[in-house]
Formats: C-alpha cells, sequence, structure tokens
C-alpha cells in the first residue's frame, strides 16, 4: 500500500503541490479567527454533584458564589469613617446597577460584618457575581476590571475573584506563548540547518509543520461549531504541530537522502522513503493519536479538547509528511542539498558514535542497564507522595494585580468569601414553612471544621449559634421550592481542608435531601471524574499500543519492554514535577510560588502526550532495528546498526522538541511551566538513556526473543501485520547470550 502511495505521489506530485496550496489557503481563511470561537472554561465535569448544585443556585436561585472581589481600602482612615462608608455603598449600588450582574454585596451593604473587614480594619469586601457560562464571565469581566480598578477621593479599589483571576491567567498564557514562541522558531531554524546542513532541507519541517498546524485551525473551527472546546487547546496544536513535523520530516527526509547517497533516483527514493520511513511515520502517528484519544474518556470539556486537537494535528502531520513531503521531494531530487552550508559525509557501519554506543552497553546489558534503571526509580519516588489540586490565583506571577489582590485577602481576612460553599436543597416547598428544620441544619454546619460562617434565609450562623438575624439580603436563599445555604470557609477552599469540609457537609445528616457546590466540591468531583476514569484512559494506550506494535514488529516482547520502558521513563519525570513544583524546590530559581499540590489536569495532559511522543521515537529506532535483523538475522549486529542509523536523528528530533517545550517552560503561569520542562525532561530522558541505553540492553538479553510470537499470534501477524521485509521463518533458535 504505501509502494502505490510513493508511487502515486510521484506521478501526481504537480496536481499533490497545488492541492496543498489551495487547502492551506482555504484551512488559513476559515480556521484562522478559530480562537474567537473557543471556549475559556470546560474545566469541570458537567454531570458532577457540584455542577448541577452550582446551576440550580444559578438559573434558580440566581445566586452563587461571587466570582467578581473588590478589594477597599480606606485612605488615610478606616472603612468605618463617614467618607468610606458613603463611597462603599455607592460603589456597591454602581457594581450592582452593571449589567450581568446577578447580585452585589459588600461589607457596607450588609451591616458591617466583621467578616468582610480586614483586621486593621482599613480594607473592606464587595462581592459580587457575574451571571452566565465561563465565557460570558470572561467577556464581561474584561469591561468590568478596568472600569472599577480606581483611587477615588476615600478609597483605593482594586478587582480580584476568580473571574479576574482566570481572565489574567488566560492573558498572561497568551503574551508568554508568543513570546516564546517568537524566541524557539528562530532557533529552532537555525539548528535544523545544522542537523541538515542545507538551507532547503532545513525549511521542510517548518514548512510542514505551518501546513499541519494550519489545517488543525480548520478542524478545530469545525469541532467548535458542534461542541465546546478549550482556547488551550491551541497551545498543544501550535507545540504539537511543529515537533511532529520535525520529527516526521526529519525520519522521511534522513530516509531519502540517505537512498540517494546509496544509488537510487530520485523517484525511486521517494518510493523507497514511503515504504520505510513513511511506514514509521504512520505507525508512529497512530500510537501518538491512541495516547492523546485516551483523553476522550474524561468527562471534562478542558481535556477533551486537548484529545481533539491533538488527534487533529498528529493526523495533519502525518498525512503531509507521507503525501505532500514527497510529493516536495520528488519535486526537488538531488536539489535538497541546494544551499549547503556544510556537507556531512556519512561514516561506514560499525564507525558511528552510537554504533560504538550500543556495542558498549551490549557489552555490560545487565550493569548499564541496572545503573539507569535505579537511576529512574530514584527519580520516580517522589510521584509516591503527590498531591493534587485545582490552579488558584497563585499560579500567577507575584506581579500580577489580581494575584495581590489575592495575597492580601489571604493575609488580611479571616474567611474566604469569595471560596463560599453553596448547599442545595431542593423539593421542600415553601422554605419559610420549613424555618427550624433550615436554622437547625444551618446551625450544625456550622459547627463543622473549617467553616467560619453559614448564611441561609433565617440569617447567619457562627459555631452553632445564630450570629445575625435574616435581612433584606437574605431573600436571596428562597425559592418557590427549595433553599440553599452560603457555607463560608476559614481553610483555603482549593486545598485537603477544603476538601475535608466537603466531604464532611456531604456526610452530615439533613432533615432533605441536599447538594454541594463551590470551589472546594469542584475540587473533589474533579479528582473523582478524573481519577475514576484513569485506569480506563491508561488502558485504552496500553492496548492500542500493543496492537500497533505487534502488528508492525510482529513480537509480544517487543510492545510490552516499550511499554513498561515508557512507564518508568514517565515515572521519573513526574517524580521530578512534584519535588520541583509541589514541594517547592528550585522555587526561587524557577521563580513560582509553591502550593503544595499539582492542578489535577496537568500529569494526565503530560501522561498522553509524552507516551505518545516516546513511542515516536520508540517505532523509530525499532523500525531500523527489524529492517536490519530481518536482512541479517543477528540481533547485536542489528540492534547496533538500528540505534547507529538513528541514534543522531533520535538525539536531533529530541533536541528540537525540547526547544519547543522549553519555550513554554519560561511562562510566568505556574502550570504552564510545569508542563513545559515537565515534556522537556521526558522527551531527553527518553531520547538518551531509553534508547541509548535501556533499549539495547535489553535487546541484547533477550536475543532473538525479541521477535517472538506464540503461533497463533504468528499467524495473526502474517494475515494482518505490516512489514516491508520477506516473512521471517517459522521458527529461529534462540540466540546464545554471551
Amino acid at each position: 500500500m504505501l509502494v502505490r502511495l510513493g508511487q502515486f505521489t510521484v506521478r501526481r506530485r504537480r496536481a499533490i503541490l497545488v492541492a496543498a496550496v489551495v487547502l492551506f489557503a482555504l484551512a488559513g481563511a476559515i480556521g484562522g479567527g478559530v480562537a474567537d470561537h473557543l471556549s475559556a472554561g470546560g474545566f469541570n465535569d458537567p454531570g458532577s454533584e457540584s455542577s448541577r448544585a452550582g446551576s440550580v443556585v444559578d438559573k434558580v436561585f440566581h445566586a452563587g458564589a461571587p466570582n467578581v472581589v473588590l478589594l477597599v481600602t480606606a485612605i488615610g482612615g478606616t472603612v468605618d469613617d463617614s467618607a468610606a462608608a458613603a463611597e462603599g455603598r455607592a460603589l456597591t449600588a454602581e457594581l450592582a446597577a452593571e449589567p450581568g450582574i446577578d447580585q452585589a454585596t459588600s461589607y457596607w451593604t450588609l451591616g458591617n460584618v466583621p467578616p468582610l473587614r480586614s483586621n486593621d480594619g482599613r480594607q473592606a469586601l464587595v462581592l459580587a457575581r457575574i451571571a452566565g457560562d465561563d465565557d460570558t464571565v470572561d467577556a464581561r469581566v474584561d469591561t468590568l476590571s478596568p472600569a472599577f480598578t480606581r483611587h477615588t477621593g476615600a478609597l483605593d479599589v482594586r478587582v480580584g475573584g476568580q473571574a479576574e483571576v482566570f481572565r489574567q491567567i488566560g492573558g498572561t498564557v497568551e503574551k508568554d506563548l508568543a513570546k516564546a514562541e517568537s524566541v524557539a522558531i528562530p532557533i529552532t531554524l537555525l539548528l535544523l540547518v545544522v542537523v541538515f546542513g542545507s538551507v532547503v532541507a532545513a525549511g521542510l519541517p517548518v514548512g510542514i509543520g505551518v501546513l499541519s498546524i494550519i489545517g488543525t485551525f480548520l478542524v478545530l473551527r469545525v469541532l467548535a461549531e458542534l461542541t465546546t472546546v478549550s482556547i488551550f487547546a491551541l497551545n498543544l496544536t501550535t507545540a504539537m504541530g511543529l515537533g511532529l513535523a520535525i520529527d516526521y520530516s526529519l525520519f522521511v527526509v534522513s530516509r531519502f537522502r540517505e537512498e540517494l547517497r546509496n544509488g537510487l533516483q530520485p523517484a525511486a527514493a521517494v518510493v523507497r522513503t514511503v515504504d520505510t520511513a513513511g511506514r514509521t511515520v504512520v505507525f508512529s502517528a497512530g500510537t501518538v493519536a491512541a495516547s492523546l484519544a485516551a483523553m476522550l474518556v474524561f468527562p471534562m470539556a478542558f481535556l477533551r479538547s486537548f484529545a481533539y486537537a491533538g488527534i487533529a494535528v498528529v493526523a495533519m502531520a502525518a498525512l503531509i509528511s507521507v503525501v505532500v513531503l514527497p510529493a516536495t521531494l520528488a519535486a526537488i531530487g538531488t536539489r535538497i542539498d541546494r544551499w549547503s552550508v556544510f556537507r556531512r559525509h556519512p561514516k561506514e557501519v560499525g564507525e558511528g558514535f552510537w554504533h560504538r554506543v550500543a556495542v558498549a552497553v551490549m557489552r555490560r546489558p545487565v550493569v548499564l542497564g541496572g545503573s539507569v534503571v535505579a537511576l529512574l526509580v530514584v527519580l520516580g519516588l517522589p510521584f509516591l507522595h503527590v498531591q493534587l489540586g485545582l490552579p488558584d490565583d497563585r499560579v500567577l506571577p507575584a506581579s500580577v494585580s489580581s494575584r495581590q489582590v489575592q495575597d492580601e485577602i489571604r493575609a488580611n481576612f479571616t474567611s474566604n468569601e469569595a471560596g463560599a460553599v453553596q448547599v442545595v436543597a431542593r423539593g421542600i416547598g415553601d422554605p419559610t414553612t420549613h424555618a427550624a428544620e433550615v436554622g437547625a441544619y444551618a446551625s450544625a454546619v456550622s459547627r463543622l471544621p473549617g467553616v467560619a460562617r453559614v448564611d441561609a434565609i433565617g440569617g447567619s450562623y457562627l459555631a452553632g449559634v445564630q450570629v445575625a438575624p435574616a435581612n433584606e439580603a437574605s431573600a436571596r436563599f428562597a425559592a418557590p421550592d427549595g433553599t440553599w445555604f452560603s457555607v463560608v470557609p476559614s481553610v483555603e477552599p482549593l486545598s485537603a481542608a477544603g476538601e475535608a469540609l466537603v466531604h464532611d457537609v456531604r456526610a452530615l445528616d439533613a432533615p432533605f435531601r441536599v447538594e454541594v457546590a463551590g470551589p472546594s466540591a469542584e475540587l473533589v468531583d474533579s479528582k473523582a471524574a478524573i481519577l475514576g476514569r484513569l485506569p480506563l484512559a491508561a488502558g485504552i494506550i496500553a492496548v492500542v499500543t500493543f496492537v500497533v506494535l505487534f502488528l508492525m514488529f510482529g513480537s509480544v516482547l517487543v510492545p510490552a519492554k516499550a511499554i513498561v520502558l515508557n512507564l518508568l521513563s514517565l515515572s521519573a519525570t513526574f517524580g521530578a514535577m512534584v519535588w520541583i513544583f509541589q514541594d517547592g524546590h528550585l522555587a526561587g530559581l524557577l521563580d513560582f510560588t509553591p502550593t503544595g499540590d499539582i492542578a489535577i489536569s496537568t500529569p494526565i495532559l503530560m501522561f498522553c502526550i509524552a507516551f505518545g511522543l516516546s513511542m515516536d521515537y520508540e517505532v523509530f529506532l525499532l523500525s531500523r532495528i527489524k529492517e536490519e535483523y530481518d536482512r541479517t538475522g543477528d540481533n547485536r549486529r542489528a540492534v547496533a546498526v538500528g540505534l547507529e542509523r538513528t541514534g543522531r536523528i533520535v538525539t536531533a528530533a529530541a533536541a528540537l522538541l525540547a526547544i519547543v517545550f522549553i519555550a513554554m517552560g519560561t511562562s510566568s503561569v505556574s502550570f504552564i511551566k510545569l508542563f513545559g520542562i515537565g515534556l522537556t525532561m521526558a522527551v531527553l530522558v527518553d531520547a538518551t538513556l531509553i534508547r541509548a541505553v535501556l533499549v539495547p540492553a535489553f535487546m541484547r538479553l533477550a536475543g532473538d526473543a525479541n521477535w517472538w510470537a506464540p503461533a497463533p499470534l504468528r499467524r495473526v501477524y502474517r494475515r494482518w501485520g505490516f512489514s516491508d521485509a520477506e516473512p521471517e521463518p517459522a521458527e529461529r533458535p534462540l540466540e546464545t547470550v554471551r
């Protein structure tokens, strides 16, 4: 099939190139504005208890946890001074009158309640809620924030709250990634020239990358009309599109040049390249796409969006690399080396650096392989105490305004008003007829550890005692068929203590059926949704990877080995990330604030992406090893030659991909920094310790058993497998390990 595809690309190269230009222009015209159609939300499980309860509070009661907080500081006095109080009430009324604001209250309008005043009396809070979905909230706060950041006669006003925090996270990430790309792309171009030694050859991967990215923008634009797609998926599209295009182009262009050096004419070299390197690209893309597809099992639109973007960009990069790139090579021919900066003369087989590395490792496979395994295990140990959470304002640098507001609230106020937990009771009829039960339940909740205050239809409760009667603001807790309670925490909402509070509320006996919402409940439910589906996602990745590698190599040992080594590599990466970002080591050097946990979606994303990329290099290396083994039947020579043929290319591909990811690691948002640095480490560890040491050591110890499969599976492979070599004998004696 691939031979026929190669012949087709040679015969129809002009038509293919014209079609590629037309499709590129069409994709750019339609998909260029894709960002305007993507969502800023999608972080929660829509089927969870917290989402259901939050929707009820929003749509039935037109209330909920405040997502906008104004931190008001009195100038030259306290917030109880007459001038400050008058301006504070006017400020609250002005905010309440803004379109889209469901509710707005403050220290002054609620009767000078102590929790809304700072410990020193100089600051007070105005709490408001923007109604609507995540995109509506983001657009509205974008207007409100500059309008309400002001310095008046008696008050200094600054904007914080969840809406402003996430708006500034999005803006900061966008600026950071634009800056990173402006640095990474020129460096990548320069290194490609060094790797290929030719400006023409170096320009091809960049062209393939641009085509892949623009084509994926078109796919995302179509998907955005059908489902929710996160704006953050564009970051993965850009990084993966450029990275995979570089990988696949390196494989294809390097093989094409190798075939030219072997004496083939350009047309024949293209066909041979598509049949060999193209086969590697197709199978590699299949394993990468399978890893990313596993994110579809999670209910969060945020994670599913990365699956959409990842699968699309992998498919685009693979399709363009085995169709458009070969057509380009057929058109260029021997001019591939035009504008050469220098000429590299390949060494004879058996003389290269990577050949010597393979031979040295296979001479002492137990000692060297065991040492690397021990190192990776030690690096992975910190992952055993990983703590998973959700991002808050502390992912931003301390210089950002919303981070400064939240830091001052955290330090100067005794409770976290904006982190309130909502407890919803529906189906009880008119709540005023259940005043006793409602009051008793509110009192019981207020006695729970971590609760600062409970506000309900009957007033406010503290430590089991009603401390304030109902007032005009209490009406928001009533509906014809139910009521809700605002449980203000004294602990950090997105923390283990916040999770414990939710569990305690849900476990408390209630006189009616209740559901719990709010930031802490979202954390609990997000962890349950992700961890509950994680085994299924991991199983999908393992099964699909095993099947794809078996169909490619006809072995049961090679796929099992690949999965185990990839897991070992990734565990080391995750352990290092826990040690750095959760435990706070190197926080000063890397300039971030450790919070004692890691955003729960980040390890999932890293695992799926890094596992797929690891298989990318695995397939490339094993393809050359199997090719040599089928030709000679000598396992040790096949491993040495395979590593020699691929070592420089894999190292170059990993280095170039690492540049793309480390550029993301320069972001000032800590979870993007973790993502970039983590993937950089994963790629480099895989391309060095795994490919250069553990793969040769393992394959030396296994000998000819590397390519063994039981008789029934051999029949399956002969019927359905893909091989560019003659069928191997039914049995081959195992190599004697010397």
